[in-house]
């Protein structure tokens, strides 16, 4: 009797192991019109309200007291494109001919933090909700104003970067931080954006575990959005490598006013080395500036229809218990 109970509890354990393994979009949102139509994905990021981490850059980092979404993947070159001929955006994408070519599924690189502010706020209202962000001016890559108190996010202190009522933003330094290393079948965080929250195998491209894009020759450019190497341990994917990622945070943390710095994470690009996946690297550049190994991705509010993305995170549970540079390249506009 004994050993017929274990050998049950053995194939309900690998059953439930297969399946967790599949993992399943959760969240996929269309938009645009006509043959101007493209889908995002969104993961939920639960286990609100999680402790900081004291380890990394900044210290602290990493606490949300919310459930929000965010972006399985980057910001495409297709999506951009599809936007800018639906909504008028005029956003200019770098020309990545010298590095990998300009393949719809690309990142969009070369997009300034003011023009993600406007796709994201062409995201909003072609849904009609409430722009995240507020431009007083017409000029694309104008910088923002800040919205006044009974206007600002409130979730977790005062944000006056961001409407209180937008749907979709740009990912804070927090929420950011927290999708990447944050591990929720443990509450421990990671010191890289993998499943094991160590440095990950470099990979040209791919979507196998524990790997990222990354010191890579310059001219080979970026992966794809769908094969930018392994999830973070909530299901994202390029939190590690690939391109860099605006944060909508300023670099001091205060979001006082429009024109100040920007946090730039994502551990570099294809061409970087490990160090600059690390949970302790942060940089920050200007709102205006554009890069072409620069790009972002897009956070939401949490949906009651949202099924969060378990694929590897019950299995890696199981398992548990069973010279670093900056090369700024500016796209010409």
């Amino acid at each position: 009797m004994l050993r017929r109970i274990s050998l049950g509890l053995l194939a309900a354990a690998a059953f439930l192991t297969l399946l967790f393994t599949q993992h399943a979009d959760a969240g996929v949102i269309t938009f645009g019109s006509g043959a101007n139509t493209f889908d995002m994905t969104f993961v939920e990021i639960g286990s609100p309200d999680n402790a900081d981490d004291t380890t990394g850059a900044p210290n602290p980092a990493g606490k949300v007291e919310y459930t929000y979404q965010m972006g399985k993947y980057e910001v495409s070159r297709d999506m951009i494109t599809k936007a800018n001929a639906v909504g008028g955006l005029g956003i200019t994408l770098a020309d990545m001919s010298s590095y990998g070519g300009n393949g719809v599924d690309k990142p969009a690189t070369g997009v300034s933090w003011n023009e993600a502010a406007r796709f994201v706020n062409w995201l909003n209202t072609s849904q009609g909700f409430q722009a995240a962000y507020n431009f007083t001016t017409g000029g694309v890559n104008d910088n923002i104003s800040l919205w006044n108190s009974a206007d600002a996010w409130q979730l977790g202190g005062e944000n006056l970067y961001r409407h209180k009522d937008a749907h979709y933003w740009l990912p804070s330094m927090d929420e950011w931080y927290k999708a990447a290393y944050y591990n929720p079948n443990t509450g421990v965080y990671g010191d890289y954006p993998s499943l094991t929250g160590s440095v990950p195998a470099a990979v040209s491209s791919g979507t196998a575990d524990n790997t990222a894009v990354f010191n890579q020759t310059s001219a080979q450019g970026s992966a794809d959005i769908t094969q930018a190497g392994g999830l973070s341990p909530f299901g994202i994917m390029g939190l590690g490598g690939n391109v860099y990622e605006w944060e909508e945070t300023s670099f001091d943390l205060n979001n006082s006013t429009g024109s100040s710095g920007r946090g730039v994470r994502g551990g570099g690009s294809w061409d970087f080395i490990s160090s600059g996946l690390s949970s302790s690297f942060r940089i920050d550049d200007l709102p205006a500036d554009v890069f072409t190994n620069v790009g972002f991705r897009v956070a939401s509010l949490s949906s009651p229809a949202t099924v969060p993305e378990p694929g590897s995170l019950v299995v890696w549970s199981a398992i548990c218990v069973g010279g670093l540079c900056y090369r700024r390249r500016r796209a010409r506009k």
